[in-house]
Order: C-alpha cells, then structure tokens, then sequence
C-alpha cells in the first residue's frame, strides 16, 4: 500500500463531484493511506500559509510506504514553490503528479492568487514527475508543456479536449489517474465519455 496526498487548487471546496475527492474515496477504498485536506481560504490562498499545510500534511504521511503526491492547478506551482524554497527535498516523496498548472502570465492577472506565480524554473524537482494538462486550458493558455514540461524536463502528457481537468471540464471521475496512482507506468488519458 501507499501513501497519497492530494492538494487541490484556488477556489477548490473539495466538492463531491470532482476527480480528486472521487480519487480519495477510490484508493481509500482499496486500502491506501490518503491524506486530502481542505487547504485554509481557498478563495484567497495566501502562499506560505499553504506552503506550510503542504510541508506539514506531506511530513504527516506514514513511513514505510511509498510516498505519492497529486497536486492540481494552483497546488501544483504550489508545490514548486516548495522545492524552489528547499521546503521539499530528494527523499520526502516518492513521485509527484503535477496536474493543470495555471501560467505564470494567467496567475499574475489575479490578485488573490498573483503570488503563487512560478519562481524561476531552475531547479531539479525531487523523485519521479509527470504533468498532464489539456491542450486547451484556459488558464495555461502558452501550454504546459511549453510553460513547465520542457523548462522543467519532466514527462508531459497533453490531452485534448481537457480543459483545466476539473467540474467544467467534467472531471468528476478520472480512471487514468487512479490507474497512475497504483501504476507509475500508466497512461495518463482523458477520462472515459
């Protein structure tokens, strides 16, 4: 078994309907540690105040497991900020997946979340890291794979089609993520019609 936290984005209730709760609720249910929580004022995220929630929730994680993070839009240039400040290291996770990130041109065109802008991409990210986005996400409109996969030389998967992998988009279930989470190796595929 292992260990799963899940980080969502800006504006994100953990409604019922989304992939993440969905995705929670099916490794709970097969028997894995997970650990989702509500990060504090989501409609005004304040970037060191998650920063710290990340740090701490991640440390919480039980040892001995493989250690997995699934971060979504805002949470996932959250969690580069973590490794940019030396807040996360080589050794304190086992792979990331980091999903739809917004652009740094998108973030800075709104005040509540502007300070979550990327830092300089310059780094090496810890453990194995893939993103997946939709080449047709409205808030990374340069692409991901253009904004972070080449900068960041990770795995990129596009899916067409995809939006921002959230409700609008209608990921309430996501199989393929479910799929990565137990399986490294597998693909990262647009939800089922």
């Amino acid at each position: 078994m292992s260990s799963h936290l899940i980080l969502h984005g800006w504006q994100n209730h953990r409604p019922a309907g989304h992939w993440q709760h969905w995705l929670a609720g099916r490794l709970t249910g097969l028997g894995h540690h997970v650990t989702y929580p509500q990060l504090p004022d989501p409609d005004a995220p304040d970037l060191d105040v998650w920063l710290a929630e990340t740090v701490r929730h991640l440390t919480g994680l039980p040892g001995g497991t493989e250690r997995v993070v699934v971060a979504h839009s805002a949470s996932a240039v959250l969690w580069l900020h973590a490794v940019a400040r030396g807040a996360v290291r080589a050794g304190d996770v086992d792979r990331v997946l980091l999903v739809a990130p917004p652009s740094a041109s998108v973030l800075a065109g709104i005040p509540e979340v502007a300070a979550f802008a990327p830092p300089p991409l310059d780094f090496a990210l810890p453990g194995p890291v893939r993103l997946v986005a939709g080449d047709d996400d409205p808030y990374c409109p340069e692409g991901a794979r253009t904004a972070y996969g080449e900068p960041l030389r990770v795995p990129t998967e596009i899916i067409p089609g995809a939006g921002h992998l959230d409700l609008v988009a209608g990921y309430g279930s996501w199989p393929a993520v479910l799929d990565w989470c137990l399986d490294p190796a597998a693909k990262l595929t647009a939800r089922p019609a």
